[in-house]
C-alpha cells in the first residue's frame, strides 16, 4: 500500500437542512511534506471540536479500494479527499481493520481507533439527503487514528500495516455495535471498554454500562 494523498480543508459554510454550518469536510490534497502531529494537521480546519479531532481522532483515513467500490455503486469519479479524509491510501480496504491496528508510513505511526460515523454535514456535502442511510449501510466507514509517533509525511510513501494483539473487535464490529443500540449488553460494552477504541466512544460505552449496572 502507498499513501496517495494528504489532504486538509479550510474554513468553509455550508447549507444542511436550512441551517449554515461552518466546515472543513472540504479537503484538497497538499503539496510536499506535511507535518503530522497528534492533534494531526495543522492547517486541516475542524469545523465541529465537539464529533471530531482531538488525539483520538487526529486524522480520519480512507483507502482506494472503498472509493473503487463506491464509484461503481454511484457512477461517480471520487477523487482524494472527496469523503473529508486526511489521508488516502491505495488498496487500502477498510473491512479488513480492527480496533488497535497499527499503520507505519515513513516516520510516522499511526493507531486505529474508531470508525466513520456518517451525519447529516456529510450527507450535505455529497448532496443526497438518503448519504447517511446508504454509507452505514455499505459498512465500509474508513477510520480514524491517533498518533502514537509525529512526523512528516509526503504522498507516495509506503504504508505498512501491523495486527494489534491486545483485546480488540473489528472496525466494521464497532460499527454495527453503534447502531445496534438494543443489542449493546453488558459482554458487548466490556469488549467495547476494552480495546484501544477513541475516547469519545469509550467514554459513552462507560456511560452505558454504568447506566445498566445501576
Amino acid at each position: 500500500m502507498k499513501l496517495i494523498s494528504i489532504n486538509a480543508g479550510k474554513k468553509q459554510t455550508l447549507v444542511n437542512k436550512g441551517r449554515t454550518e461552518i466546515t472543513g469536510i472540504y479537503k484538497n490534497p497538499l503539496a510536499g511534506a506535511v507535518q503530522i502531529t497528534k492533534l494531526g494537521i495543522a492547517e486541516d480546519f475542524i469545523g465541529s471540536p465537539k464529533h471530531h479531532g482531538g488525539p483520538d481522532q487526529a486524522l480520519y483515513v480512507y483507502g482506494e479500494a472503498d472509493y473503487q467500490w463506491w464509484e461503481k455503486e454511484i457512477g461517480t469519479k471520487l477523487g482524494p479527499g472527496m469523503f473529508g479524509e486526511n489521508l488516502t491510501i491505495s488498496e487500502l480496504a477498510c473491512g479488513g481493520f480492527n480496533i488497535g491496528d497499527y499503520l507505519y508510513i515513513g516516520n510516522v505511526t499511526l493507531q486505529v481507533t474508531a470508525p466513520r460515523i456518517p451525519c447529516g454535514t456529510f450527507a450535505s456535502k455529497m448532496e443526497d439527503p438518503q448519504w447517511v442511510k446508504k454509507f452505514s449501510a455499505a459498512e465500509r466507514p474508513g477510520f480514524y487514528v491517533r498518533v502514537l509517533q509525529e512526523g512528516e509525511l509526503s504522498a507516495s510513501e509506503e504504508v505498512r500495516v501491523e495486527k494489534y494483539t491486545g483485546a480488540t473487535l473489528s472496525l466494521v464490529q464497532v460499527y454495527r455495535d453503534h447502531y445496534d443500540k438494543e443489542g449493546r449488553n453488558e459482554a458487548v460494552l466490556r469488549r467495547h471498554i476494552d480495546s484501544p477504541l477513541s475516547i469519545r466512544m469509550r467514554e459513552k460505552y462507560e456511560h452505558e454500562l454504568e447506566a445498566l449496572l445501576h
